[in-house]
Order: structure tokens, then C-alpha cells, then sequence
């Protein structure tokens, strides 16, 4: 059992910095709850435990203090629905108002802050303003893996405050945390990773850290031909790193060195612009014409890609093969979560994460059919980059 989960909560004031950074629309509607629902278990845990919830967030970037459209008081009806509980709510995180709401909250009650933000101390990591929100609670209760990369306030700072006893990563934070380190340190081979997107500089130090592990990396979207055109290939006008050629190169190399199999994608998916409507066909990713440019991998590479990942023991998924945006681009990528699907049925564990793979297998229908879907971007590449995150760091230390 967790430590979270062997932990009785009964009579504490549990103060848990989630994530509820949650997309509204211009009525202050939510229009993506996933976040929201994801902190469910831990929160209900602990007010089964007969314990009360002190919940803090932030929602977006406020430059200017206060602002209605970033207050977190349009969230609270839609909490209230998830926890089955009514949902109080402090118009500030730290001050009178939420010194007297902490206090008189009885077990089974839940009380929401204010965003975070509001205040520049939370992204400063301002000490003083972390001592403040830390008197809340009697327990502090991490579960924002989506901002454990960042040492602020409410993610990091605070934890000085409680005893190490007192400290606890959530079950959505436990369950991050399990899978990442699953991956990264089984011994189960063969390892792949499918690293996609648009550029090359954004993965360096991902596909850098990976050929210490994996056996293989699957290169997809527009980055993949950064590496083409490194290697002589005629690319046509897809996109392309010109200042990271020599970087393409030296990864291809070190990765001969170490014996990682690097896979590019043998053919694609051309357009004559950057279009939904826009002409179509295919080509073999070396031998792209002018004037065209490659936005998904062609069915030869899904192919490829698709026989090393049914054979795979463990699967990162981090970055889409193409424009799946667009519908006459969207084929390579649903292959990968379909190829990742079945190999997870097969006796893989798979881990996706990052914004665009984790939209991609929500929105083919494959987030029930993999190991773990993250629900933290940024974070999980700092993580897989071999970066300390500091939010995890808080709660260990």
C-alpha cells in the first residue's frame, strides 16, 4: 500500500494543491474536466477518512492580480457535482477570509481557494506567502503533477512547513510518479520510445536521456525530418531545423554507438501546403518534391513503426507522427495509439504523455486501452529528461 492510501485522515485538515488549470470557454464553462476528475479519488479518500479538504489551484496566467475571468469561483458548481458535496469558497488563498473558512471546516466538508496566481509570490516561490497558506492545513497533500516541475509556493516551498510525516504525494501524484519510474528504470526489454512533434530542439534532452535506456526510438512529425535532411534526404518545404542539423547527426551517431535503433519514417504523407484542403499525396520521406511537405507518415512507416511496437516490453509515447488536427493527416498517429493499444493488451506497459499524445488517444478512443495516460506535460518531459522535479523532491526529502 501507498503511503497516502495507508493514511488516516480522520479529523485532519488536508490542504492539497491540485490541478485545476482547466480550460473555460466564454460563458465560464468548463470545457475539458479531466484534471478535475483525475483529483476525485484522493480528495474522497480522505473525506471518507472523516478529514476536510482545503483545495488550492491556479487557472491560467493573471498578470494583474485578481481578475474575474481567472477566479476559480466558476469552477465550484462543477467540483460540488464531482465530490458529491457542497463546495465552499475563499475570494482570496491567503487572508481572513480563508484563516476563518480553514478553521471552521468540519470533516466531510471541502473548501476551495482562490487561484494562486493572483499573488506573484506563488510563482516566486516566496517563502513568507508559503508559511501562510501552509497554517491552513495540518497535512499538506501534493497532488499537481502537471506543475511538480516548477518550484513555486504552493508546489514546493510549503513542504518546509510540515513535518516529513505530514507530507503526501496524492493518488493522482503516486500514480505519476509509479508509472514514469516504471519506465524509466524497468530492466524489461525491448524499450521504445515514439518521440514526435514538431521540433528537434524540444527533444534533445529527452531522446539524449532515453539512449542510456531504450532499444529503440521511433522518430515521427515534423521533426522527423530535421534527421531526413541531416542524412541527405530531399525534404521538399516540410518543416525543418536548419541550426540543428549537426545536432541530428551527433544523436544518430551517439545512439550507433550505444546501439539504440533509431527509426525514421520510410515514407509520408505530402500536401502542397499546410491545409486541411490541401492536395495530397505520398512519397518516400527522403524524396519529397519541391514545393511539397510532409505532414503525417505514410503507410509504409506506420507499417514500420507498427512491428516495433507490437514486439516492445515497455512504451513512452510523447508527441504526434503528424498534423492529426487535420483529418487528412490524423492516420499515422491513430495507427500509434491503435499499435499501442494492442501491444498493451499483448503485456506491454505503455505510458503516454504530453498535451498532444494525450489528446490524440482521448480523442481516437485508445486512453482506456494504454497503461497510463499523464496528465502533466511539461513535467513529465523535465522527468524523462532526468531533471529533479521539485514538487516530487518536496515530499521525499
Amino acid at each position: 500500500m501507498s503511503k497516502f492510501s495507508d493514511h488516516s485522515f480522520a479529523g485532519q485538515k488536508a490542504l492539497i494543491r491540485v490541478d485545476f488549470n482547466v480550460p473555460l470557454n466564454a460563458e465560464f464553462q468548463i470545457t475539458d474536466d479531466n484534471r478535475m476528475r483525475a483529483a476525485i479519488p484522493t480528495i474522497k479518500k480522505i473525506l471518507n477518512d472523516g478529514g476536510s479538504v482545503i483545495l488550492m489551484s491556479h487557472l491560467g496566467r493573471p498578470k494583474d492580480g485578481p481578475t474575474n475571468k481567472y477566479s476559480l469561483k466558476h469552477i465550484v458548481p462543477h467540483l460540488a457535482e464531482l465530490t458529491g458535496v457542497p463546495v465552499q469558497f475563499a475570494d482570496d488563498c491567503i487572508g481572513e477570509q480563508a484563516t476563518q473558512l480553514s478553521t471552521a471546516l468540519k470533516p466531510g466538508e471541502v473548501l476551495l481557494l482562490e487561484n494562486l496566481r493572483f499573488y506573484k509570490e506563488e510563482e516566486k516561490g516566496d517563502k513568507a506567502f508559503a508559511e501562510k497558506l501552509s497554517k491552513l492545513g495540518d497535512v499538506w497533500v501534493n497532488d499537481a503533477f502537471g506543475t511538480a516541475h516548477r518550484a513555486h509556493a504552493s508546489t514546493a516551498v510549503i513542504a518546509q512547513f510540515f513535518p516529513k510525516a505530514n507530507r503526501f504525494f496524492g493518488l493522482v501524484m503516486e500514480g505519476e510518479v509509479a508509472s514514469a519510474e516504471k519506465v524509466m528504470h524497468s530492466t524489461d526489454k525491448p524499450f521504445t520510445a515514439i518521440i514526435g512533434g514538431a521540433k528537434v530542439s524540444d527533444k534533445i534532452l529527452i531522446i539524449e536521456n532515453l539512449l542510456e535506456r531504450a532499444t529503440d526510438i521511433i522518430i515521427g512529425g515534423g521533426m522527423a525530418y530535421t534527421f531526413i535532411k541531416a542524412t541527405g534526404g530531399k525534404i521538399g518545404s516540410s518543416l525543418c531545423e536548419e541550426d540543428r542539423l549537426q545536432t541530428a547527426l551527433d544523436l544518430l551517431k551517439k545512439a550507433e554507438e550505444k546501439g539504440v535503433n533509431i527509426h525514421l519514417p520510410s515514407d509520408s504523407v505530402i500536401a502542397d501546403k499546410f491545409a486541411a484542403d490541401a492536395e495530397i499525396s505520398s512519397a518516400s520521406s527522403d524524396h519529397i518534391p519541391d514545393g511539397w511537405m510532409g505532414l503525417d507518415i505514410g503507410a509504409n512507416a506506420c507499417e514500420q513503426f507498427g512491428n516495433v511496437i507490437k514486439h516492445s516490453k515497455i512504451i513512452l509515447w510523447n508527441g504526434p507522427m503528424g498534423v492529426f488536427e487535420m483529418h487528412n493527416f490524423q492516420h499515422g498517429t491513430r495507427n500509434m495509439a491503435h499499435c499501442i493499444a494492442e501491444a498493451t493488451q499483448l503485456g506491454a506497459f505503455s505510458l503516454v504523455g504530453g498535451g498532444d499524445s494525450v489528446a490524440a488517444v482521448n480523442q481516437f478512443g485508445f486512453a482506456d486501452k494504454v497503461s497510463y495516460v499523464s496528465t502533466g506535460g511539461g513535467a513529465m518531459l523535465e522527468y524523462f529528461e532526468g531533471k529533479v522535479l521539485p514538487g516530487i523532491a518536496a515530499v521525499n526529502e
